[in-house]
């Protein structure tokens, strides 16, 4: 089994509902920023890794995001006829996954900077961790509403509240789904076993990050690509 975590999961199947009415006739994914679809960029970022696997999850409007993946190497993962949430959707995704650790993303942020994803993995350290998810201060989070979500440690490790958000990439290790019996069920499930555990720790990011789950955040991630000034 593999320690280096090489298959990414994209996540592409939720509703979008900040971002109504935008995602009236289309699916978050395929929002543009900067005049390319939100799964592009996040697409983009994966191959510049270096991913042998590539898995979306699909169920809010599938068939014009399939149509829109096909032949650009992403499995899909089709979640019908009700949707899992993040946990049970990767976990539905794991055979197309394969074996071992598993880098995941949400479609809803754009990056500029290091690429996340090799930034994370690096820092995985499999004999620690369950969980290792990529975080920065909220002062910094663009376009995020709200605190933070957890304490980064001095050891790396995460605690629940704080001032470092969540960014939306992490690496998990998918057998601790297993103790999880619901079908559908959101990684935060997945969390709080690791942090029970001692093995939830957290990496920061160095670069910017911008939330696009709502529809004021198209134009502050435009200003962040471009290089601007920007507020959340």
């Amino acid at each position: 089994m593999r320690d280096h975590p090489d298959a990414v999961m994209l996540f592409a199947a939720g509703f979008g509902t900040r971002m109504r009415p935008l995602t009236d006739t289309r699916p978050k994914p395929l929002i543009e920023v900067a005049g390319r679809p939100l799964i592009d960029h996040a697409l983009a970022l994966a191959q510049d890794y270096g991913a042998r696997r590539i898995v979306a999850n699909l169920h809010y409007m599938a068939a014009i995001l399939a149509q829109h993946l096909e032949g650009r190497g992403v499995a899909v993962s089709h979640e019908t006829p009700d949707i899992l949430d993040t946990g049970g959707g990767l976990r539905q995704a794991l055979p197309l996954l394969g074996p071992g650790p598993v880098l995941s993303m949400n479609t809803d942020a754009v990056w500029r900077g290091p690429n996340p994803l090799t930034l994370v993995a690096q820092a995985w350290d499999p004999a620690r961790m369950d969980a290792l998810l990529l975080c920065l201060p909220a002062a910094q989070a663009t376009g995020h509403d709200g605190s933070g979500d957890f304490t980064l440690g001095g050891d790396g490790r995460l605690g629940r509240g704080g001032d470092m958000v969540f960014s939306g990439v992490q690496v998990i290790e998918p057998a601790v789904l297993a103790d999880i019996r619901d079908s559908a069920f959101s990684l935060n499930r997945v969390w709080d076993i690791a942090l029970q555990n001692g093995r939830l720790f957290g990496a920061r990011y160095t670069g910017e990050w911008c939330d696009v789950g709502h529809p004021g955040g198209i134009a502050l991630a435009e200003s962040m690509l471009r290089g601007g000034d920007v507020r959340s």
